[in-house]
C-alpha cells in the first residue's frame, strides 16, 4: 500500500488549547505524525496538485482567513495562537468583516482550534497527501493511505473546528467524483462524529456519507452526528449516522460498521474514502470507546471486502505512544 506524508504537516504546532473550561497542552501535536511515520515505515512526499481541489470543498472568503488569521492577529497587537471567542450563533449574515477577532468567530466552530502562522502550509500539505491517496487509486491502487495531520473531518466549507482546518475527506472525495467516479462513499469511523464532512454533503446524492462515532448526546461535536440526521434535498437519504455509547467494544462497534458497509454497498459507490481515527482506541487521552490493537486489522479486513478502490485519511488518535502500532494494525488488515 503506498503511503503520503509531506514534512510541511509537521511544522503546525500550537502550544495550548481551551479544554473543558481551561488552557492546556495542545493535543493534536507534530509527534503524532512521527509515531505513525515510525510505526508504517515511512512515507511518500504526495505530488502537489494545487489549490483548485481544495477551492472545490472550501469557500474561497474562508480559505483567505486561514491563510491570513496568524498574520492579522499578530498584526493587532496579540501575543501567541489565534483563538475565537466570540461566535454569531444567531442571525449570521454576510458581513465585510476586517477585525481578527470578528473573522476568528465567523469561520471556526470552536475555541480548540487555534491558527498559527504554519497552519496555512500544513493544512494545505495534508490536503495534498489525501488527493495523492485519491489520485493512487485512480491510477489503478486498491488502497492508499494518506497522513492526514492536521486532521480534517470536523472543518465545514466555511468553518474550522476539532483540531481540523481543511476537510480532507471532503477534498478527496470531491476530486474522485470530478475525475468522473459518480458515486463515491465516506466511511468515517473516528471516535467523533465529522460535522464537517456531513455538512459539506448534505444535500447532495452523489456522495453518500456514514459515520459510526460516539453519540453526541455525551460527546464533541454535541449538535452534528444524532441518528435522525440523514441528508435533505438531493442528499435525502445520503447521510448515515450510527451513534453508539460510551464504553462501546469490538462486537457492538463491528456491528454497526457492519450496517454502514451495507449501505455503502447499496449505495453504488465506485470509490471509498474512509476517514480513520484511532481514537477509538482504549487508552485515548480524550475518548472513550474500548477499541484494542488486535481489533483495527478485523474492522479494516470487513471495509477491505467491500473491494472498493479506498483511500484512508488519518483522523484523530491522540494516544501517542501506541498511536502508531494502531495505525499499522489497521492498514495491514489491507494487506
Amino acid at each position: 500500500m503506498r503511503r503520503f506524508f509531506s514534512p510541511a504537516q509537521a511544522t503546525h504546532a500550537p502550544a495550548q488549547e481551551l479544554h473543558n473550561g481551561a488552557f492546556t497542552g495542545y493535543a493534536e501535536k507534530p509527534s503524532r505524525a512521527g509515531a505513525i511515520l515510525d510505526a508504517i515505515g515511512g512515507a511518500e512526499q504526495p505530488r502537489d496538485h494545487g489549490i483548485a481541489p481544495i477551492e472545490a470543498v472550501h469557500e474561497a472568503g474562508y480559505l483567505a482567513f486561514l491563510r491570513d488569521a496568524a498574520k492579522l492577529w499578530q498584526e493587532a497587537g496579540r501575543p501567541g495562537q489565534a483563538i475565537p471567542y466570540a461566535f454569531p450563533i444567531v442571525g449570521r449574515r454576510p458581513l465585510a468583516l476586517s477585525r481578527i477577532d470578528a473573522l476568528l468567530g465567523r469561520y471556526s466552530l470552536d475555541a480548540t482550534t487555534p491558527l498559527t502562522r504554519q497552519t496555512w502550509a500544513a493544512g494545505y500539505a495534508s490536503a495534498q497527501s489525501a488527493l495523492a491517496a485519491t489520485h493512487a487509486l485512480l491510477g489503478g491502487e486498491r488502497a492508499a493511505f494518506a497522513l492526514c495531520r492536521p486532521p480534517g473531518h470536523h472543518a465545514g466549507r466555511d468553518y474550522c473546528g476539532g483540531y481540523c482546518h481543511i476537510n480532507v475527506a471532503a477534498v478527496a472525495a470531491q476530486a474522485a467524483r470530478d475525475a468522473g467516479c459518480a458515486r463515491v462513499a465516506v466511511l468515517d469511523i473516528d471516535y467523533h462524529h465529522g460535522n464537517g464532512t456531513q455538512d459539506i454533503f448534505w444535500d447532495r446524492g452523489d456522495v453518500f456519507y456514514v459515520s459510526v462515532h460516539a453519540d453526541p448526546a455525551t460527546d464533541y461535536p454535541f449538535y452534528w452526528g444524532h441518528a435522525e440526521e440523514v441528508g435533505e434535498g438531493d442528499g435525502q437519504d445520503a447521510t448515515l449516522n450510527l451513534p453508539l455509547p460510551q464504553g462501546t467494544r469490538i462486537d457492538a462497534f463491528r456491528a454497526a460498521q457492519a450496517t454502514a458497509l451495507e449501505a455503502i454497498a447499496r449505495f453504488g459507490a465506485e470509490l471509498l474514502v474512509v476517514s480513520f481515527g484511532a481514537d477509538t482506541w482504549e487508552g485515548d487521552p480524550i475518548s472513550a470507546f474500548r477499541l484494542t490493537t488486535d481489533d483495527y486489522p478485523i474492522l479494516a479486513r470487513d471495509i477491505a471486502k467491500l473491494g472498493l478502490p479506498t483511500a484512508i485519511v488519518m483522523e484523530g488518535g491522540y494516544a501517542i505512544d501506541a498511536l502508531g502500532l494502531n495505525v499499522a494494525a489497521f492498514l495491514s488488515g489491507f494487506d
